[in-house]
Formats: structure tokens, C-alpha cells, sequence
């Protein structure tokens, strides 16, 4: 086994209202920024064993899958590092 981190971003589809965002979006613009959009997300870093990367990769996927991330309104990525 190696030993891994998996890190899980998950943000809200294009279309679904943040409100976070939007909030945070108005307050850069009160302090002079020009944006054009912002999005919130959420960010898992998991450590985990697995026996290669891909396996590592599989079993995040399948954790966002199942509770990090709600496929209707969430959009995520996986990426895996060794440790």
C-alpha cells in the first residue's frame, strides 16, 4: 500500500444560485475589484492507503459520489497526489 491524498473540490453547478458568492462577489466590488463571476466551493483533502493512484483516485471519486457531493446541483474533481 502507498499512502495518498485525494483532494475533493466540489462547487455549485453553473445555473444554481450561491449565495455565498454572491455576497462575497458584492463586497470585492465595494472594495474596488472588477470581477466577472465568482463561485464558491468546498475543498476535502482525504489521506488515504491505496494500491496505486488510480484505486486512490476511485475511492475519492466514489466518497464524492456518495456524501461530498450532491450530483444534481454539485459539480467536483478529484485529484491525487502521493505522500
Amino acid at each position: 500500500m502507498t499512502a495518498y491524498t485525494a483532494t475533493v473540490t466540489v462547487r455549485l453547478k453553473r445555473g444554481v444560485l450561491d449565495p455565498e458568492a454572491e455576497t462575497t462577489r458584492k463586497a470585492l466590488e465595494r472594495l474596488g475589484f472588477d470581477l466577472e463571476e465568482l463561485r464558491a466551493a468546498d475543498r476535502f483533502e482525504i489521506d488515504l492507503d491505496a494500491d496505486s493512484e488510480e484505486e486512490a483516485a476511485d475511492r475519492a471519486d466514489e466518497m464524492a459520489e456518495r456524501l461530498l457531493a450532491n450530483p444534481t446541483i454539485h459539480d467536483y474533481s478529484v485529484e491525487v497526489e502521493g505522500r
